[in-house]
Parts: structure tokens; sequence; C-alpha cells
């Protein structure tokens, strides 16, 4: 099995209760096609999620993701790099390459930017890093966004866009 990531767009906001509606839909399917859901961040104003599974390829996870509500949809395959720390992440920031990188010299940047990231109170949890390095997916812990924006910044970490989430795992998921 291979961590797949699914990253989509809404055409309009999707608020929690559309979020399960989803989870719901996706249930039944997950099993059919050998796909396992880890984890999902909705982006604060419901324009965004993430969902990471594992799945034998990314075509099994296009196909129970699939809904009509879905403006742009983009699976990949990946890896994960997860620092150990405990707890939701509340941030997302998104990172893309033109060129292959290499995801120890990323992590050497951001090493060296610990004091930044100390001085905003940004806790760095996880990466999901594409098979083709070239796009990469970081979750944080930190007071909001722009705390992680302006430290990433100044760590000289480059990124694409920043934004607020909530987290959704098995043991936290509304209504649950």
């Amino acid at each position: 099995m291979t961590p797949v990531i699914l990253e989509r767009q809404f055409r309009s906001a999707v608020d929690p209760a559309g979020f399960m509606r989803i989870v719901g839909d996706s249930v039944d399917c997950l099993p059919l096609y050998r796909v396992a859901w880890h984890e999902s961040l909705l982006a604060a104003d419901g324009s965004r999620l993430l969902c990471r599974f594992d799945a034998p390829d990314t075509e099994a996870v296009r196909i129970v993701g699939r809904r009509p509500e879905v403006e742009s949809a983009l699976a990949w395959a990946g890896t994960v790099h997860d620092t150990g720390r405990e707890g939701l992440a509340n941030v997302v920031v998104e990172r893309a390459f033109s060129e292959p990188v290499n995801v120890e010299s990323l992590q050497a940047i951001e090493d060296a930017g610990a004091l930044c990231m100390e001085l905003h109170r940004v806790t760095f949890l996880r990466t999901f890093f594409s098979l083709d390095s070239r796009r990469m997916l970081c979750l944080y812990q930190a007071p909001d966004a722009e705390s992680v924006r302006l430290a990433q910044r100044q760590a000289g970490m480059p990124l694409e866009r920043v934004w607020a989430c909530r987290h959704y795992t098995v043991g936290n998921l509304p209504g649950g």
C-alpha cells in the first residue's frame, strides 16, 4: 500500500456537516478499492480539503474521491515524514517545485530557521512529499496561519499557499 494524498478545491465552501456527508458517501467504497483513510484537513474557509489515504494506487483514490461539488482535484502518491510530535495540525503549507527537490535539503533550511518557528510559536508536525519530488504539504500547530507564513518567510522556506484548517482523524470526526 502507498500513501496517497487527495487535494480537492470546492466550487462553494464545505462546512463540517458537508465534510461528514463526503465521509459518509465514501465510506462504503473504501474497502471495495482497498483504500484506507487516515486523516483530512478542511480549510477553515471550507474551500479546500486534503485527505491522506493508503491505497494500492492513485487511481483507486481518484475513484472513491469523485464528488460533484469538487472544482478541481489532484491525487498523488508520496511519502509521509512524521516528527513524532503529538497533536492535530491547524495550518497547512503547500509547496510546489518546478524541478525535483530533496526533502532533506528543505528540512535543513527549516531546521536552520528553528528560532523563527519558536519565536512565532509554530510547531512542525508532518510532511507529505510527492514521489516525483515536486509537491510537498507540511502540517503545523500554530496560533494562526499568519504566524506560520511569517516564520516560513523568515526562515527562507519556499511556499505556494498557507491556510488554516480543521484536522480530522477517526478519533475526532464531527458528531462522532
